[in-house]
């Protein structure tokens, strides 16, 4: 049979052909939405999770919240109950009790044979403590951000208490104004003026902050240099440093304030100044150190010196704290023999002009194994994260303030009440000292040596000492009262002692030792003793000057390469309190109830 050469396409099948193609997309449908977790019939654990729907609120970015502002340690409940309050410098301390914790004491080997104990508190009970914020001080020079004498002798080294420039070439002292001041009285004394350490606070305020304090008028577009002076009276007086006028109302606390004052180094407007004695006519209250709102002058804070885990009951605050400005830290000592170590929680708002403190303290509480006399009236000083002080009983102590823990002690021999020093130099860090006449003699009445020493300030190691006979006398201690003239630019070989009862109960010695040696470089008798702390004063042409006041009422200017007068002014009364010096005017008070403007031209 013939058959064509081309066969007949075959005929399309439209059913089965739409049958393939929908099985086909229905597969691919399939495989898609079980990549997406879409099918209905999967399980619950590789379906689609579907976002919560939320509002047009919830989808904006959240507010971070604050972090709440921390909590302050409650000031206790003030007494009124003169047997709680009146209590004696001369009250031994009392390591007995519920909150002597001693089961929780650490030791520290002094490595003659003897211990330290010591212990940590927060909120009242001991602690292993673990530090928060790192302190480190740095150099003196940049211990402050505004101008003047913000604390006794100045800065963490506490070797300067005169500030600015002058030149000096009449040599002499004129006084340009006096402002007078009260006294307070009490059971067994009499207080007029103003007493040892008694420094005055001179501060050069920034314009901001000038102009939202309570400042005068008259005052708030001057360049003010402030006095700021708590005095025996029991009052605090803003002054002009020009003309002596007031810049503002006294703060009245009521109670003597015989130590120094202190201004917030960052220059915010706060106050630190501590009672020295909690009478006033027969009436009690309680040993506080204060802190005042310059803006307003309201107080912010008080630590209490009656606190319940000291283990003396004496609560005076003569000491001058500091505060490191990195962390926001109060650091205070006190007769009570407790260390302070507060953060301060500052909250300033220089656009609305207020300030806020919340206070959290942390305690240092030590006592000697040998030794059972305690308080602090020394100003410690401060080489970084190390904390200097002597006590009453004259165990002179470095305390690593980031651990507070107790690096070295060495035993002085005596109550010490003069601050120590630092120096630092390319041979080291060193620390000057010297202590005074009083519990060696107590029940001999003999003479006994002042000790001048010098120490590596990191070991503890002795480097020299110089000793000098006094006589003793109670309650008014002869030997070193006041804090060394450290040298400086063209004087700074030597170190200059004033030295008291070196003769009689009413004289002293004036001494310059070599540094490196201890060997004397001059000295020079005083017929009058001398409780102050000297002050060195640069002139323009290179040139130091001296100055220190006396119990006969006299403020001396003198060289200090020859320990010779070159001029002095009479002051009224006992001038037992420290000058301080802005530019070419010097302050002070004298038992004289007045405080000086005195001008070195």
């Amino acid at each position: 049979m013939y058959r064509s050469p081309y066969r007949r396409r075959r005929r399309l099948n439209k059913g089965r052909f739409f049958t393939v193609m929908s099985c086909l997309i229905a597969a691919i449908v399939v495989i898609v939405l079980a990549l997406k977790g879409k099918l209905p019939f999967m399980p619950d654990e590789l379906k689609e999770k579907k976002p919560t729907p939320t509002t047009p609120a919830e989808s904006a970015t959240p507010t971070p919240v604050p972090t709440p502002w921390p909590t302050p340690e409650p000031m206790p409940e003030e007494s009124t109950d003169p047997a709680v309050l009146e209590v004696s410098w001369q009250d031994p301390a009392v390591f007995t009790g519920p909150l002597a914790y001693e089961d929780a004491k650490k030791v520290f080997d002094k490595g003659d044979g003897t211990s330290l104990y010591y212990w940590v508190f927060e909120n009242g009970k001991p602690v292993d403590y673990q530090p928060r914020d790192q302190i480190s001080f740095g150099k003196p020079e940049n211990y402050a951000d505004i101008g003047g004498v913000l604390a006794f002798r100045g800065n963490n080294y506490r070797n300067s208490a005169s500030y600015g420039t002058r030149t000096i070439t009449d040599k002499k002292l004129e006084i340009v104004w006096t402002h007078d001041i009260g006294a307070i009285s009490t059971k067994e004394s009499y207080w007029p003026g103003t007493g040892w350490t008694g420094q005055p606070l001179l501060v050069n305020w920034s314009e901001d902050v000038r102009n939202m304090m309570n400042i005068k008028p008259e005052f708030k577009d001057k360049n003010l240099v402030e006095v700021i002076y708590p005095t025996l009276d029991g009052n605090i007086y803003f002054l002009d440093i020009e003309t002596g006028k007031e810049t503002r109302d006294k703060i009245k606390v009521g109670f003597p304030m015989k130590g120094t004052g202190m201004i917030d180094p960052r220059g915010y407007p706060i106050l630190y100044t501590g009672m020295g004695l909690n009478e006033n006519s027969g009436k009690f209250t309680e040993f506080k150190y204060m802190m005042f709102s310059l803006i307003d002058q309201t107080p912010l804070y008080s630590i209490f010196g009656r606190d319940p885990v000291a283990f003396r009951r004496w609560g005076a605050f003569d000491s001058s704290a500091l505060v490191d400005k990195n962390t926001d830290t109060l650091l205070a000592a006190a007769e009570n023999g407790l260390v302070y170590r507060v953060k301060l929680n500052t909250k300033f708002d220089r656009d609305a002009g207020t300030i806020a403190l919340s206070p959290q303290i942390t305690r240092y509480r030590y006592r000697d194994s040998v030794n059972v006399e305690l308080g602090i009236e020394n100003s410690p000083a401060f080489y970084k994260n190390y904390m200097y002080f002597c006590d009453n009983g004259g165990i002179f102590q470095c305390l690593d303030i980031n651990t507070m823990k107790p690096v070295w002690t060495y035993d002085v021999g005596d109550d010490t009440d003069a601050t120590a020093v630092i120096e630092e130099t390319s041979d080291g860090v060193f620390i000057y000292t010297a202590n005074q006449i009083d519990k060696r003699s107590q029940n001999s009445k003999q003479r006994e040596n002042c000790n001048i020493r010098k120490f590596n300030a990191l070991t503890g190691e002795l480097v020299w000492q110089r000793d000098y006979s006094c006589v003793y006398n109670f309650y008014i201690n002869g030997g070193a009262l006041g804090t060394p003239l450290i040298g400086k630019n063209d004087i700074s070989d030597i170190i200059i002692f004033n030295i008291c009862f070196t003769g009689s109960n009413q004289d002293g010695t004036l001494v310059a030792l070599d540094k490196k040696t201890g060997r004397e470089v001059w000295t020079r008798h005083l017929d009058a003793y001398s409780w102050c702390s000297p002050v060195d004063v640069l002139s323009s042409d290179g040139k130091t000057y001296g100055l220190f006041s006396d119990f006969g009422g006299n403020l001396h200017l003198f060289d200090p390469k020859t320990g010779k007068d070159i001029d002095k002014v009479y002051l009224g009364g006992n001038v037992e309190s420290s000058p301080a010096v802005y530019d070419d005017m010097i302050v002070v008070g004298s038992y004289a109830k007045k405080i000086y403007g005195i001008k070195i031209k």
